[in-house]
């Protein structure tokens, strides 16, 4: 599935593309989204005007300049899934299978939707500031500059395990399976630890290096391991620069253990037994070690 990194990649790639044009004509197909895109949407949207493409969590929101005397700005918010592309290309392209929904422009180009799982989601809204309320309630604070109090209190209030903390859109927005993994080694945690049982510094390595992780995705264009491609098309690269995601029984990175996969949180959890290990006492006692045979 499209995390955060992807997501923020789709929308860099396309902002410059739809960004002041009108979309002048709407099609969709007779299949159906997990949230089906509404017939009468056509209308909606057909005449409208493209005001700007950002993020928030793991959706792309399209602003429409609004035509309403009260000035109540609509948009069009869009899931990926986890299989969808949303690109631009030249109404002229030959149209791949399975296209959802086509948005003509007005300069001889189209915006496509592509979902061949079918589990991505298009949606029409008349109140741009309205989802936005509704949004900021389900999901939590953006990865970057987190504050370090706050996350501290979250995930320490809670004895669910570190994986199934980070995959809560609730606690961090836009982080999935493959960047909670990474971000887990980069911090030097096991996926399996109780929240509770973290204390501040350990907290502040997880809060950085999830923010460290997800900056470092976003500047190669995110992660292509299957379906993947950017507003423009083109593929990601951090797929090459993973430390432990997919990589069970190869090395470490870093100690050269081999890497270990298990099921958490119901998904497949990757991570090196030897600098994330699975309780606070043996890490410590590992430290110390450490420390002492530097010492000597």
């Amino acid at each position: 599935m499209p995390e955060l990194p992807e997501v923020e990649t789709v929308v860099r790639d396309l902002r410059p593309l739809l960004t002041g044009r009108s979309i002048v004509s709407v099609r969709h197909s007779k299949k159906k989204l997990r949230r089906p895109w509404k017939p009468e949407w056509n209308a909606n949207a057909t005449g409208a005007k493209i005001a700007g493409v950002r993020r928030r969590g793991k959706w792309i929101l399209v602003d429409l300049v609004s035509r309403d005397p009260k000035g109540i700005a609509p948009l069009l918010r869009v899931h990926l899934g986890m299989s969808g592309q949303f690109t631009v290309v030249s109404a002229a392209t030959p149209e791949q299978d399975h296209v959802h929904l086509v948005f003509a422009l007005d300069n001889s180009t189209e915006l496509r939707l592509r979902d061949p799982r079918r589990f991505g989601a298009a949606e029409w809204f008349a109140s741009r500031a309205a989802l936005e309320t509704e949004m900021d309630a389900e999901l939590g604070p953006e990865p970057f500059g987190m504050d370090a109090a706050a996350f501290h209190t979250t995930v320490t209030g809670t004895t669910r395990n570190l994986k199934a903390i980070l995959l809560d859109q609730t606690i961090v927005a836009g982080v999935g399976n493959i960047y909670a993994d990474e971000a887990l080694f980069r911090a030097r945690l096991h996926p399996g630890r109780k929240g509770k049982s973290l204390k501040p510094a350990e907290t502040d390595r997880l809060r950085e290096a999830i923010e460290a992780v997800i900056t470092k995705a976003i500047k190669s264009r995110g992660s292509t391991i299957r379906d993947y491609v950017g507003g423009s098309g083109l593929r990601g690269g951090f797929q090459n620069e993973f430390a432990v995601y997919g990589r069970t029984d190869e090395a470490c990175p870093t100690c050269g253990t081999a890497i270990k996969c298990e099921r958490l949180a119901g998904r497949s959890s990757h991570y090196c037994p030897n600098c994330q290990k699975s309780s606070p006492q043996r890490t410590q006692r590992t430290q110390r070690k450490t420390t002492k045979a530097t010492r000597s």
